[in-house]
């Protein structure tokens, strides 16, 4: 950073960086979340003000969420962050908790994906804040990121509503400079018990329901001249509405060609704002990502607008793409090469354990049904495994196969479901699913791949780990007894290491035989935790060229680490190899042997 007058100071900052700073200057105590890309990093810095603040992972983004109305029902500004998807996990006590409004600030983070970078959905979630009666605010840098949480505080205490901030993928991982100050704690609000304003039982929500529309108006005639919104007039020939990320590209793209209004604030949104600047303007377009939530706001103040009949719902936004959607002519001075660049799709890493369970369940094909879940294991669809057929949301890996086996099952189909989940999901939600299998007895196979760590989004904490976001040494979870609370006996619960190929075979074995509920939990830590690295060292595989035949079963299991060359299988890169050895049982002719 670099030092200005009055403690300000300089730095480079992503939006996620500069939300949790900003919280942080705001005064909040408390932070919660549920790692998801592109959120995950609020959190993670947030933590690094652990000294003001307490924050931690939550096992999903309902706890999350109600994590942080406790501490806002009890004085504490705070603040909960998540995927756009973890919304829909968190929108049972975000549109109760609407109607309670707040005592210290409550802030809620929505971080949207475009494109599917890395979701499975392209969700808009701006139609989150009129359905559940939330104010928003959509900041367009980094800078906005850090001054748009401090607002939304603010706002939320001045109005008594829940603040949405909603980023996006491009928001949230671009950096730009950022000017910071200090922390500032707001006066303290006591708890004060107030079952009429806080307990949502029907009477009770009535009259909280007249409230909070209220609040909402009186919101709405605030953002009619907010900061947070701005009109920028250039030639009145064309006026761009937008917001977020979009400006910036629309911004881009059309330069002082057009003027604009960028909308800080996206709800409720000023009717006599966007009245006045459509009204000064000959030509409306409406610049946005994914649906026509602006658009349709002015459509209804019956301004004939273009948008969606130019962009369309999927994707990101650009400038190049906003240029060719609206007719803008000349494009702008690029770069290109003559060189192709390879396709680089995600794979497993080398050592991943469960490459190890993909590759044995590859055997069996013939006799069950796999249904996937969200994360780092999700990569086994892909080939040589192809191993699971269905995959929907956090959880469900654990409670499709129990209506899938039913269908099945009348269908006169004989083979088995497998259900997949990781450890994290297993907390988040997939341990409910488990139950709800055991108590009907599904005639399921529900597989745990247990790898210590929540990883695809970079190695975050969860209740089966020992230490908490903040460092501290917590109990740690044990999945096989959550497991045999259910009721399961030690026959039907099967613990193995992935990475050995006869017993995870001989597990999966058993497991069909079984005619109801069984479970597999393939434990093995993720190759890439750094205490597996340290006990790792140098360890890796070499291949004798003179003992190797060529059959190829060595590379079948498709490690990175690996290439086939010249008729003779080799150690690619030995620098990512592991050693774990899975190679090592597929080759008949002892040519592969670990080295140090």
């Amino acid at each position: 950073m670099l030092g200005g007058e009055d403690n300000l100071a300089k730095a480079i900052m992503s939006g996620d960086e500069a939300v949790a700073r900003g919280a942080y200057e705001a005064g909040a105590k408390v932070a919660s979340a549920y790692p998801g890309t592109p959120s995950t990093e609020i959190l993670e810095n947030i933590s690094l003000y652990k000294d003001d603040i307490y924050c931690t992972w939550a096992n999903n983004e309902k706890i999350a969420v109600e994590i942080a109305l406790g501490a806002s029902i009890g004085g504490c500004r705070a603040l909960a962050a998540m995927k756009h998807v973890g919304m829909n996990a968190a929108a049972d006590p975000i549109f109760s908790a609407a109607y309670t409004g707040v005592n210290g600030g409550l802030v809620l983070v929505s971080a949207d994906d475009p494109g599917c970078y890395s979701s499975q959905n392209e969700q808009d979630n701006r139609l989150y804040a009129p359905h559940a009666k939330l104010g928003m605010l959509e900041p367009s840098d980094s800078q906005e990121c850090l001054d748009f949480t401090k607002a939304a505080f603010e706002l939320s205490e001045r109005f008594d509503l829940i603040m949405l901030l909603r980023m996006t993928t491009r928001v949230c991982h671009s950096k730009s400079l950022v000017m910071t100050g200090d922390r500032k704690e707001p006066e303290a609000k006591k708890y004060e018990s107030n079952a009429a304003k806080y307990a949502m039982l029907p009477v009770n929500a009535r009259r909280r329901h007249v409230a909070v529309e209220a609040s909402l108006e009186r919101l709405k005639e605030y953002s009619y001249s907010s900061p947070l919104n701005r009109v920028e007039l250039n030639d009145t020939a064309v006026g761009v509405i937008s917001s977020g990320m979009c400006y910036m590209h629309a911004r881009e793209a059309f330069g002082e060609r057009a003027s604009y209004l960028k909308l800080g604030i996206t709800y409720p949104l000023s009717d006599r704002l966007l009245r006045e600047f459509c009204e000064k303007v000959d030509k409306i377009y409406v610049v946005e990502e994914g649906e026509p939530y602006l658009e349709t706001a002015v459509r209804a103040l019956g301004f004939d607008c273009l948008g969606k009949e130019y962009t369309t719902p999927q994707g990101e936004l650009d400038a190049q793409r906003i240029r060719k959607a609206f007719g803008l002519g000349e494009k702008p001075e690029t770069y290109s090469s003559a060189m192709a660049v390879p396709p680089r799709p995600p794979v497993l890493c080398a050592g991943c354990p469960h490459r190890g369970f993909y590759y044995a369940m590859m055997g069996y094909k013939d006799r069950l049904v796999a249904v996937g879940d969200i994360g780092c294991y999700s990569l086994g669809i892909n080939a040589p495994y192809y191993g699971f057929d269905i995959a929907v949301c956090m959880g469900s890996g654990f409670s499709i196969p129990i209506g899938l086996a039913k269908a099945l099952e009348a269908q006169g189909d004989g083979r088995k479901v497998f259900g997949i989940l990781g450890d994290s999901t297993f907390f988040h939600s997939g341990f409910n699913s488990l139950v709800d299998a055991v108590h009907n007895k599904a005639n399921v196979c529900l597989c745990v791949l247990d790898n210590s760590i929540t990883a695809m989004t970079g190695h975050q904490q969860n209740a089966g780990t020992e230490l908490s976001l903040m460092g501290c040494e917590v109990p740690k979870m044990d999945i096989v007894e959550m497991i045999k609370s259910t009721g399961l006996s030690g026959e039907s619960i099967f613990i193995v290491d992935p990475i050995d190929q006869k017993a995870m075979k001989a597990a999966i074995e058993r497991a069909l035989e079984i005619k109801g509920t069984a479970v597999i939990v393939a434990k093995s830590p993720c190759a890439l935790l750094k205490e597996v690295v340290k006990a790792r060292g140098s360890l890796h595989c070499e291949i004798d060229a003179g003992k190797c035949r060529g059959c190829k079963a060595c590379v079948k299991i498709a490690c990175p680490a690996m290439a086939f060359e010249g008729k003779k299988a080799r150690i690619a890169d030995p620098a990512s190899c592991t050693g774990c050895g899975l190679c090592m049982q597929q080759c008949k002719f002892d040519a592969i042997r670990k080295v140090v």
